[in-house]
């Protein structure tokens, strides 16, 4: 979750092993607005898990939802979570509730997070197809669970909190979060830190709002290794997604900057879309095959909340 106000939070001072970011243009994908979301409504998507039909699984975070985008553009909702008693208004940071990360079992459970400064509601979620969702892990009203991940070999949920700073871990059945790391390249600098997050190979991915960085936290027996910081100078970055099976590739959004940009391994970037494909502050990023599924939550810009759907080249 990215709302950047005007005056962006500024990069941090890079630390030892930092890799240099080179950023440079390029010609952008094919790329079409397939779903228009309702601003009214708090359609305002903030987060997206793919099904193996190309069904679009995502959060709502204004209107504390749990939807499905079919691929020809039809909305379902599955879940709202209601209001906290005092609307949501003590949610750190943002003063209002929202449902952020997400992810899908091949069961067609889902699994999301919701953040609303209220101590009886804020925590991971599990939403069985048919069923109501329930709450299976609280997490910590002062903070803002924002990124969900999933690692199949331990059966263990990874979520980022961008107030707080930290990567926790729940078990699959539910039960306690605990910290699985506070390093200090996760802290927010004004605004909001850690925020999108991915289990790759042997290691825990991870983007920080303010500082602009994409980080790699390896697995050590389960415990954090020294984190590195694969990537540098991407402003307002937020989520992002691999191409590919392996971490050579990923594509991230830029929340402020209205971009879509590619970093390959070395940490260099380079913009695949823009404002000109119609992205408004694009929140999270998806791959299915050679389609990236970019969703825009139009936070600052207020116009249009959308889901963009583009072809990635040929390589």
């Amino acid at each position: 979750m990215t709302v950047v106000p005007s005056s962006a939070a500024p990069a941090a001072t890079a630390p030892a092993r930092t890799v240099e970011t080179s950023r440079s243009s390029a010609a952008p994908v094919p790329s079409r607005i397939a779903v228009h979301f309702d601003l009214a409504k708090g359609q305002l998507p903030e987060n997206v898990a793919l099904g193996a039909d190309g069904t679009a699984y995502v959060t709502f975070a204004a209107a504390r939802q749990v939807a499905a985008v079919t691929p020809s553009g039809g909305t379902r909702i599955l879940a709202t979570l209601p209001a906290p008693a005092d609307g949501g208004v003590n949610t750190p940071v943002l003063a209002f509730a929202l449902t952020t990360g997400i992810v899908r079992m091949a069961d067609g459970t889902i699994y999301f997070l919701y953040a609303s400064g209220d101590a009886a509601s804020t925590g991971l979620y599990r939403l069985r197809p048919g069923r109501a969702p329930h709450r299976i892990a609280a997490l910590p009203a002062d903070g803002l669970p924002n990124g969900l991940a999933f690692d199949a070999g331990t059966k263990r949920f990874y979520l980022t909190d961008s107030v707080l700073g930290t990567i926790s871990t729940v078990p699959l059945e539910g039960g306690r979060a605990d910290v699985w790391s506070s390093a200090p390249e996760l802290a927010a600098a004004g605004f909001l830190g850690a925020n999108g997050i991915k289990v790759r190979g042997d290691a825990i991915w991870a983007t920080n709002l303010d500082h602009g960085t994409l980080l790699r936290i390896p697995l050590r027996h389960g415990r954090p290794g020294p984190v590195r910081v694969a990537a540098t100078g991407l402003v307002g970055i937020d989520d992002f997604a691999f191409v590919g099976a392996g971490d050579q590739q990923v594509i991230a959004t830029l929340n402020g900057p209205n971009t879509v940009v590619s970093i390959d391994a070395a940490g260099r970037s380079r913009t695949l879309m823009s404002a000109a494909d119609g992205l408004q502050n694009p929140t999270s990023v998806a791959v299915r095959g050679r389609t990236v599924y970019v969703l825009s939550a139009a936070y600052s810009t207020g116009i249009d909340p959308n889901l963009a759907l583009a072809t990635l080249p040929l390589r």
